[in-house]
């Protein structure tokens, strides 16, 4: 939905529905003098025209014959001047070789990218034994967590604008859930759902149930209806915890839920304990709150079952390409791979107040931020929704060190006005994705930030990248010296599907430096850096693996993103493929929205795309619905969306057709659709757009023009 201004909480799908505006100005155009990362001219051609030509193999050959050729000299210096001469020899036999192939530019190369491999590679060296430690000895999440307890129990573990809560509080309330939930019989594997609204107790659920090795979905706050349903059921949940705040949401499908799921209520607000009777009257759902006041909270009971290293711990969910929300699962050697790998690539320091305003049932959030407290012992600070024009002044109030963000957070917290905290705060770094290039200098410059962490990766997929330089625009790199140590490709690819492209040995080929190709990562068995554990769906998971990538038999992880990489193996997000655009930082799956849409309007042809909206991160949804007699009431429609769809997911623009081509492929059409945008001026057909209150109103020239002067926000 747009909104005249900016809108604190524009991130509102990502961040768990914030509303609240502040009338904070408009966004900052673009400087043509930022500093601006390596423009790469892409062209998107056909599969065949991807191919590069021919190269020579005169250098091939010349290495082949001089390498054997230099080493036997070598080898007799060797012999017969003594080992000096030999090493000395054998060094300029190997220089002389390279500066043949790949020649003296790789040389130049090494020299300006070392120091960011050096670092790297010793980040890398302290992930992977950190992890080998906790797997020698077989210890979980919830392990690690009460050794940081038993060293500080009265330290703050996470603190927002209404709690605050120690190590000590922490771990005594996660004891009490497990042992409410040993008590009623749930055991090692079995499968509780979490649907609760950014707090301390939320994750005190789901690491005290972890503590009993009862696997927990994290629910996204935002899904509603058959979306919420699916969620429930896909994640073969056994029980639901929920929060008071969401009972209508839960009553309106609970007698649709599997008849074994039981229901716990949380009431998160003291004043609650009247209001949210709902379902606890009924006999539906058992009243939470009661049955944590009467458990033990000193330790976990002595019969209960403990997870070991390997065993799933939550369900994140995602869109993935197409359909439904799929559940990814997370183990506790993957969270312990996902929260170290951050800590140690960009530098965290144990004594760090992390600030994070994400919702926690994401990755980011959840795992990436809350991991530090877990497992380092650092303080997080967590809010409910998101403010841009709270985001420095709450850095400022709880001394926090370090800041996450998303790209959208960061362009709403530029567009307000300039305020006394905007440097006068302690944080010295900021980590997140999709800060874009185009705002990157502008952002640190006010803020007075020294160093941005920018990662890039997918929550079930094992393809994930840094930029521990502060490079700008750069989501990672990968080394141009050593490529094996941390085996992850750009492979040649159709742009439009993402499908791989073949040579004549049925192997996929790599791209070369500026060439944009589908981003893959290598994937070996039992390696927790390496290991693809997919979703709980295994069919959705094998769509997600690409075999015989560069050698018959193996595998690797497609992460259906169009990547490029320059001369020094930095890194950049190109695009989406498949039927899936990225907004309010939700990947948005459009069968799942037309689906939804086609069933509101009366069954019609719906067709929804992603369309770009200049100054704007991501892509907008919109949708084209065939309705040449205009059968369908547009404000009902908004209306209906509202209760069916999370916000994030909502088509911000429709367009009713007139005729639709049924002769051409619907894949065609909808490429068209998409290219002709949301321009009046092109298009005869009736335009309507999202105002801020759900409401769809005319798309007139006039709007249109707004919205390109970036009058209007979305």
């Amino acid at each position: 939905m747009c909104t005249a201004g900016v809108v604190d909480g524009a991130a509102a799908a990502t961040t768990g529905g914030a509303d609240a505006a502040d009338n904070s100005g408009a966004a900052p155009a673009p400087s043509s003098t930022a500093l601006n990362p390596p423009q790469v001219s892409i062209s998107m051609n056909e599969p065949e025209n991807l191919k590069p030509p021919a190269k020579s193999n005169f250098r091939r050959y010349l290495q082949w014959i001089l390498a054997p050729v230099l080493t036997a000299i070598s080898g007799l210096i060797l012999y017969y001047q003594g080992p000096w001469y030999g090493v000395a020899t054998l060094y300029a036999t190997l220089i002389t070789t390279l500066l043949v192939r790949p020649g003296w530019r790789w040389f130049y190369i090494a020299a300006v990218t070392t120091p960011r491999d050096t670092v790297a590679l010793f980040a890398y060296i302290r992930v992977l034994l950190f992890i080998k430690r906790q797997e020698r000895k077989n210890l979980n999440i919830g392990d690690i967590f009460e050794a940081n307890v038993a060293r500080q129990p009265d330290k703050l573990a996470i603190v927002s604008e209404s709690q605050q809560w120690t190590f000590r509080q922490l771990n005594e309330h996660s004891n009490r859930v497990a042992n409410v939930f040993h008590s009623h019989g749930y055991k090692k594997g079995d499968v509780v759902g979490l649907l609760l609204e950014n707090r301390a107790e939320f994750v005190a659920t789901w690491l005290g149930l972890s503590k009993i090795g009862v696997i927990t979905p994290l629910i996204n706050t935002n899904l509603r209806g058959a979306s919420l349903q699916h969620s429930i059921t896909v994640g073969q949940c056994t029980a639901l915890i929920y929060g008071a705040s969401f009972r209508s949401a839960v009553m309106d499908i609970a007698k649709d839920l599997p008849a074994h799921v039981g229901l716990y209520q949380f009431n998160d607000e003291s004043n609650q304990e009247v209001v949210a009777s709902e379902g606890l009257s009924q006999g539906l759902a058992q009243q939470l709150n009661g049955l944590l006041e009467t458990a033990a909270k000193d330790k976990v009971a002595a019969g209960a079952s403990r997870a070991d290293h390997h065993d799933k711990l939550v369900y994140i969910y995602t869109s993935g390409t197409t359909g439904l929300p799929k559940a990814a699962v997370i183990t506790h050697s993957r969270y312990f791979f996902i929260a170290a790998g951050i800590h140690y690539t960009l530098g965290f320091k144990d004594q760090d107040v992390f600030y994070t305003p994400l919702p926690l049932y994401h990755t980011a959030g959840g795992v990436m931020s809350m991991g530090q407290a877990l497992l380092f012992g650092s303080t997080v600070v967590i809010r409910k929704k998101f403010s841009a024009s709270g985001y420095f002044s709450d850095c400022a109030r709880f001394q926090c060190t370090v800041g996450q963000y998303i790209g959208e957070m960061a362009r709403y917290i530029l567009a307000t006005p300039s305020a006394p905290h905007d440097r006068n705060h302690q944080v010295r770094m900021v980590f997140g994705n999709g800060l874009r290039p185009q705002i990157w200098p502008q952002f640190v410059e006010r803020f007075g930030i020294r160093k941005v962490g920018e990662f890039y990766g997918a929550t079930e997929g094992n393809a994930n990248i840094m930029n521990n330089d502060s490079t700008v625009g750069a989501i990672g790199f990968i080394s141009r010296i050593l490529p094996q140590i941390y085996p992850i490709s750009i492979i040649k690819a159709d742009p439009h599907t993402g499908e791989p492209l073949r040579n004549s040995q049925g192997l996929c080929e790599r791209c070369e430096a500026d060439e944009p190709g589908v981003f893959v990562g290598k994937i070996v068995r039992g390696n927790p850096c390496r290991e693809f554990l997919g979703y709980v769906d295994q069919k959705a998971s094998s769509k997600k693996v690409v075999h015989d990538v560069f050698s018959k038999g193996d595998m690797a992880f497609i992460s259906g993103d169009l990547l490029v990489a320059d001369e020094r193996g930095y890194l950049y997000f190109r695009d989406r493929t498949g039927d899936t655009f990225r907004w309010k930082g939700e990947n948005v799956s459009t069968s799942e929205v037309e689906a939804q849409l086609s069933n509101l309007a009366g069954y019609k042809d719906v067709i929804v795309y992603g369309v770009s909206i200049p100054n704007t991160e991501g892509r907008a949804g919109m949708a084209a619905i065939y309705d040449p007699t205009r059968e369908v009431n547009v404000s009902q429609l908004g209306v209906e969306l509202a209760k069916s769809l999370p916000n994030y997911a909502r088509p911000q623009f429709l367009r009713f057709l007139r005729k639709i081509d049924l002769t051409g492929t619907f894949k065609l059409r909808k490429v068209e659709l998409q290219q002709q945008g949301f321009n009046p001026e092109i298009i005869d057909d009736e335009l309507f757009y999202a105002q801020p209150d759900g409401v769809y109103a005319p798309l007139t020239p006039a709007v249109y023009e707004r919205i390109v002067r970036n009058e209007l926000r979305f």
